[in-house]
């Protein structure tokens, strides 16, 4: 009996993360199904491994940052300023893509309940001001908080500070970023027991009825969200490595855009776009940095979502929208969504600041505000798988193109 328990544990090593992941999918699918309150029980897993990835990734982006900003060569680029530019415009042509798609399928809401207990940013003013008080944060406080931008502004600052460190302290510190990144490897590993928790625990105890009054909306979100990430980010992708974006673009969706739609935090997928980055053989000075910074202001998902509800609360009250109204919307959304980690309650609760562009009153906005946070089982995996593959999507896609690779691996990386 132990010869036999040995042997199917080390051909379930064998077996890829991803397909112990599926298998942990279509465990969890099956339990919720077949035995709904076991299937409660388990989703202590889920809620454990989202509560592991959330503690380490904040400590994760500060020591790595540090490290290689402390520890980087003279002379090794790191071509931050292009995924920035990606960044941008997967954001704006997003907002962009959910206009089209709402005009192309109106949508109508029955605007009856109250969303209670929360309250919208008064004005994109706010959102900035939020950002920018986010990077002036106490450290101590942004790591508790998950405070990325506050996170990354500390590292930063100390990464160059010791820069002109003692070399036996520059080790140190790269020898402290290395035990965090193998903490991190470890609970990786509990992916698919993770991911196992979450789909039983989240079918057995809301099930997926309750959306059907929302089908067609949620076929518009999903939907743009699907032609983002199949259609637009390829062809943004082939536009910078000159290639098929394909094999690139699936290996990303596959290894972080399942883990991103389960666990619904851009926060607590930092580490395994850093992991993915890492076997796709990009350089840490660089990924480092852009994936955190990515977990906070490339939000093309949140784009689509601020986009299509306010244009489906528009419709609902038979208001008509010109196209320079369109655009603007889309900048506004844009520039909404990278703020949307910044304000409690996400991409929801900006909602009304679109909302205010076409006269809407507070009281209708939140109302809208509350189908989201109805649909928001769907609403809000799809939109963070959608945020966060794409980070290092972008990531990968800007240092193929800069060669800035530890080794010319590429999209091949994908096993």
């Amino acid at each position: 009996m132990s010869n036999l328990s040995t042997q199917l544990f080390r051909a379930y090593n064998r077996v890829g993360l991803v397909t112990q992941i599926v298998i942990g999918l279509v465990a969890g699918c099956l339990l919720a199904l077949l035995w709904p309150q076991a299937a409660q029980s388990v989703s202590l897993l889920g809620d454990l491994f989202v509560a592991g990835l959330k503690a380490v990734a904040p400590i994760l982006v500060f020591v790595l940052v540090t490290s290689s900003l402390a520890n980087h060569k003279r002379g090794q680029p790191t071509h931050i300023r292009p995924i920035l530019l990606l960044y941008a415009l997967g954001t704006v042509t997003a907002a962009a893509v959910a206009v089209i798609a709402s005009f192309v399928f109106p949508t109508s809401l029955t605007l009856v309940s109250q969303a209670s207990d929360v309250v919208p940013p008064e004005g994109v003013g706010a959102v900035l001001k939020t950002l920018l008080f986010s990077i002036v944060d106490n450290p101590v406080r942004a790591l508790l908080q998950g405070n990325f931008i506050g996170i990354l502004a500390w590292a930063i600052g100390l990464g160059f500070a010791f820069r002109h460190a003692r070399e036996s302290t520059r080790d140190l510190i790269a020898d402290v970023s290395d035990g965090v990144t193998l903490i991190v490897k470890v609970v990786i590993r509990f992916a698919p027991l993770g991911i196992f928790g979450l789909v039983a625990g989240t079918l057995a105890e809301s099930g997926f009825g309750a959306l059907a009054g929302y089908f067609q909306l949620l076929l518009v979100l999903v939907g743009s969200m699907l032609f983002m990430a199949l259609v637009v980010n390829p062809l943004i992708v082939f536009w910078q490595i000159r290639r098929n974006p394909y094999p690139l673009v699936l290996t990303c969706l596959r290894e972080s855009g399942i883990t991103a739609f389960f666990t619904r935090s851009s926060a607590a997928n930092i580490p395994v776009n850093m992991q993915l980055c890492e076997r796709l053989g990009l350089h840490k000075d660089t990924y480092s940095v852009s994936i955190p910074l990515g977990a906070t202001i490339n939000m093309g998902g949140a784009a689509i979502t601020i986009t299509v509800l306010t244009l489906a609360a528009v419709n609902t009250l038979g208001i008509v929208v010109d196209i320079p109204t369109a655009i603007l919307l889309s900048l506004l959304a844009a520039i909404c969504a990278c703020g949307a980690s910044g304000v409690a309650g996400g991409s929801l609760l900006l909602i009304p600041l679109a909302c205010s562009l076409f006269g809407i009153s507070n009281d209708l906005a939140m109302q809208v505000v509350a189908v989201g946070f109805i649909i928001g089982v769907v609403q809000d995996s799809a939109e963070t798988a959608l945020n966060s593959s794409t980070d290092a999507l972008f990531t990968a896609a800007s240092c193929i193109a800069h060669g800035d690779v530890a080794v010319e691996r590429g999209e091949g990386a994908q096993h």
